[in-house]
């Protein structure tokens, strides 16, 4: 579906102006007034975070008391479990605090609960085979949670009501009831005044480790072997954080950007056989589009195949034999999982194209008993952006025993959260938030909600324009595209959510030779853009669709872009991944601004 384009206006004398007051560039100093960072203060801030810039542990609501009961497990013996979630967050929270209470003398275990069979959070079940020690070396005698439990009020009472402590760490929204716990740590703690509500559950647990080395150490200042942990934990903490997609802004920005620096100058030996398995170069540092493209998707994927247990395993191991061993098979997870997606689109779009009228149907409901719940919610993501409406993608039971488990994708202007709660007398269950959410649903329901979402998010957008629109940070030829400039644009990274990559755009562009399909599945796509006497590279990540459309111009065309420097064999060239296309009446037709 074709994008309206809007430039951000720009102010040429602040612009200039700023960049004498900051001593930057002016590419940069634009790029920063448009993304509104315009005092030389939080320039230096932003261009050059610290570490020591992190908030301290003790203003995180529940933390002080969470580290001091834990402290006191460890130093009775107590058996711990740290309960995670499957998907990267919940790995890499997992893995941070059992790395920390194994170096404290803990007698510790994790349990990450199988996705398609338990669900998120915490269960019933799984609360009672720990407190029994079923599968386990002993009773547990306390759980963590890490990246859940916020709202698992009747299995923390299961707990308490079985003997076993329950400390909760969480950063999803509290619901009006918390859970019965001796600690909840949560930066958005109702009645609380924590000055970041946006760490990802990692960022949680490497605040509690903080304050727990804090509480050994009986110091603010810790210990030098607590001290290397902590900076080796950053690593952690940065791929949890990139890969949950949460705001990379005020601590969390120090926290990746020294993260991934520490990934090279303290290696993780799990984090390296990944690595490797993934063909990332490793002569400079990691940047976070490792974490969001490579590194994230082969962890992500063991979760959404049932066995995000032993991707825990890969990051918590000492033995280079099992790292290696453990990362080609996440790899070849991987591989499936995109099979599995790249099947389930084609279908998909199957279903699209006969029961629904893309251009006029406000939103989109779709069902097959073939789908793997565990990847719903990526191809209704895909289908999302691709049709731009709301996309909900319903996994059926094969054998009709259990409820259909659903995931959606939404789009800007429509709260699907709410959207399902308008909706809930279809459902069994659901929740989210206002971009993505999942549901359960009786399969004999299905028509009957199909049709009430539908009617609801039409109604909601009746007098909304749902054109799609493509935000660009600004005009540049390609003749401006210098190494030294594209570097400069560097120096704004870490990039991420509430942090992209910025766009620019440019018209009167040539194809210079045919554009090629590449990649798995001909997903891809690589083509050579020629600009006066100007030619670049570039690369359509998940534009092959677009080939024979451009294959078949006989003119020139505008094109949006982000700038970056590709290093191949150590040799830096400029590169272009390409974000979107128009012809000059594509531009006139969509009312670009």
């Amino acid at each position: 579906m074709a994008k309206r384009w809007r430039i951000r206006p720009h102010d040429s004398d602040r612009i200039e102006a700023l960049a004498r007051a900051a001593g930057v560039s002016y590419v940069l100093a634009e790029l920063l007034v448009v993304r509104g960072i315009t005092e030389p203060a939080a320039i230096s801030s932003f261009l050059e975070p610290k570490l020591v810039s992190l908030h301290d542990p003790g203003l995180l609501p529940g933390c002080e008391v969470a580290a001091q009961q834990i402290h006191e497990a460890i130093r009775a013996g107590r058996r711990i479990v740290i309960y995670g979630d499957y998907d990267v967050d919940g790995i890499t929270s997992t893995s941070l605090l059992w790395r920390c209470f194994k170096m404290l003398g803990a007698d510790v275990g994790y349990y990450i609960p199988l996705r398609q069979e338990e669900g998120y959070g915490l269960n019933l079940e799984a609360v009672r085979k720990l407190a029994a020690g079923e599968g386990t070396i002993r009773p547990a005698e306390m759980i963590v949670t890490v990246d859940c439990g916020i709202n698992s009020t009747a299995e923390a009472a299961l707990a308490a009501e079985l003997g076993v402590e329950l400390i909760v760490t969480d950063h999803h929204q509290p619901g009006e009831v918390l859970p019965q716990a001796s600690a909840v740590v949560h930066p958005r703690l109702p009645g609380t005044d924590y000055p970041f509500g946006g760490l990802a559950g990692v960022g949680v647990a490497y605040k509690l480790a903080w304050a727990l080395c804090q509480h050994a150490s009986q110091a603010v200042r810790v210990g030098e072997r607590m001290r290397r942990f902590l900076l080796e934990a950053t690593g952690l903490a940065a791929i949890g954080t990139v890969a949950d997609m949460v705001p990379l802004v005020d601590e969390n920005r120090p926290l990746v950007t020294f993260g991934l620096e520490s990934l090279k100058a303290r290696p993780i030996l799990g984090i390296e056989a990944l690595a490797r398995t993934a063909k990332i170069d490793h002569k400079h540092h990691y940047k976070a589009e490792d974490v969001g493209f490579s590194l994230g998707p082969r962890l992500n994927a063991a979760g959404r195949l049932g066995q995000a247990r032993l991707a825990v395993e890969l990051l918590i191991s000492d033995d280079r034999d099992r790292a290696d061993e453990l990362a080609v098979y996440m790899d070849k997870l991987n591989a499936d999982r995109q099979s599995l997606e790249r099947r389930m689109t084609l279908a998909a779009n199957k279903q699209i194209k006969h029961r629904f009228d893309p251009a006029q149907d406000a939103a989109m409901v779709l069902a097959d008993p073939s789908w793997n719940p565990g990847v719903i919610g990526i191809v209704a993501g895909r289908l999302a952006e691709k049709y731009h409406r709301p996309v909900i993608m319903v996994a059926c039971d094969k054998v009709g025993t259990r409820p259909a488990v659903g995931s959606g994708r939404s789009v800007p202007g429509l709260n699907l959260a709410d959207a399902l709660t308008a909706c809930e007398s279809y459902l069994l269950g659901h929740g989210g938030h206002a971009a993505a959410a999942g549901l359960q649903i009786d399969e004999g329901r299905i028509d009957a909600f199909r049709e009430a979402f539908c009617d609801y998010v039409a109604a909601k957008q009746a007098d909304v324009d749902t054109t799609p629109e493509l935000v660009i940070d600004g005009e540049a030829p390609f003749s401006s595209l210098t190494a030294r400039a594209v570097r400069e644009i560097e120096r704004m990274a870490p990039f991420g959510q509430g942090n992209p990559r910025p766009v620019l755009c440019t018209t009167d562009v040539r194809l210079a030779e045919p554009p090629k399909k590449i990649g798995s599945g001909e997903r891809h796509l690589s083509l050579k853009l020629i600009q006066h006497q100007t030619t670049f590279r570039a690369v359509a990540f998940g534009g092959g669709e677009w080939a024979d459309a451009l294959a078949a111009l006989d003119g020139p065309i505008d094109v949006a872009f982000r700038p970056v420097i590709n290093d191949f064999r150590g040799k830096q060239n400029v590169e272009l991944h390409l974000v979107d296309w128009q012809t000059p009446q594509d531009r006139l037709a969509t009312g670009a601004a």
